[in-house]
C-alpha cells in the first residue's frame, strides 16, 4: 500500500509537466522533434534541478549573512536568475550542436521541454511535502492543481521567452549571445515578480493573473518563429 501511495503521489507530481508538454508539442505538430532528444532535454532539466537547489541554498545563505532581506527584490532576483540560467544551460548543452536543432521554433520547444523537466522535480517534491505537513496547507491534489496553473506554467513562459530570443537571433543570422542574455533578463524579471506576488498576495490570485496576461505573448512568439522555418 505504501508503494502504491508513492507511485500515486509521483504521478500527481508529474501530471502538470506532462499535460503542458502535450500542449506545447502540439504547437510543433507539423514538424515534430525526435522523441529521444525531447526525452534527453526533459531529463536534463530534471537533473539540473538538484544542482540549482544546492546553489540557491548557498546564495540564500550568503544573502542572509550579508543582511539582505530574504523577501526583498534583490533576493527574488538573485534566486530567479539562478534558476533561469541553469535551466537554459541544461538545454543548451544538450541541443546546441545537434543536427535536429535546425529551425528557429526548435529553440522554444526545447527550452520549454527542459523547463517542464525542471518543474516536474519541483512538483513531485511539493506533492510529497504536502502529505507530510502537520500544518493546514493544500493537500497533494490541491498542490498539483495550483502548480499546474502556477509554477509549472511560469517555468514554460520564462524559458519560452529565452527560447524565442535565441531562435529569432539564429533565424536572422546573428550571434545569439546578446539575445539569449535579453531573454534571461526577461525570464528572471517574470520569475521574480511571480514569486513576489505569491508572497504578497498568495498563490491563487495575482500570480495567476500575471501568467494569464503573459501567456498569449508566448503563443504569439510561437507563431512568429513558425514563419521563420528553415532559417537556421
Amino acid at each position: 500500500m505504501l508503494i502504491f501511495n508513492y507511485i500515486l503521489l509521483t504521478i500527481l507530481g508529474l501530471a502538470p509537466s506532462l499535460t503542458w508538454l502535450v500542449f506545447y508539442l502540439r504547437e510543433d505538430a507539423n514538424h515534430p522533434e525526435p522523441r529521444k532528444l525531447l526525452l534527453y532535454t526533459f531529463l536534463s532539466g530534471a537533473v539540473i534541478t538538484l544542482m540549482v537547489l544546492q546553489i540557491q541554498l548557498i546564495v540564500n545563505r550568503w544573502l542572509v549573512n550579508s543582511g539582505v532581506d530574504g523577501y526583498g527584490s534583490i533576493s527574488f532576483l538573485m534566486l530567479a536568475i539562478v534558476e533561469e540560467f541553469f535551466k537554459f544551460l541544461a538545454v543548451y548543452l544538450v541541443i546546441r550542436y545537434r543536427p535536429e536543432f535546425d529551425e528557429p521554433v526548435d529553440a522554444m520547444i526545447y527550452m520549454i521541454v527542459g523547463a517542464l523537466g525542471f518543474a516536474a522535480v519541483e512538483n513531485v517534491a511539493s506533492v510529497f511535502q504536502a502529505t507530510g505537513s502537520f500544518f493546514p496547507k493544500p493537500g497533494p491534489l490541491e498542490t498539483t492543481i495550483l502548480r499546474f496553473v502556477g509554477a509549472t506554467l511560469l517555468h514554460t513562459l520564462a524559458s519560452g521567452f529565452v527560447g524565442y530570443e535565441w531562435g529569432k537571433a539564429k533565424a536572422e543570422g546573428r550571434d545569439p549571445k546578446f539575445s539569449i542574455f535579453i531573454g534571461l533578463v526577461g525570464a528572471t524579471l517574470l520569475h521574480a515578480i511571480f514569486n513576489y506576488l505569491i508572497i504578497k498576495s498568495g498563490p491563487v490570485t495575482l500570480p495567476i493573473v500575471l501568467l494569464v496576461l503573459v501567456a498569449p505573448f508566448l503563443l504569439s512568439d510561437f507563431e512568429k518563429l513558425k514563419h521563420l522555418r528553415n532559417k537556421i
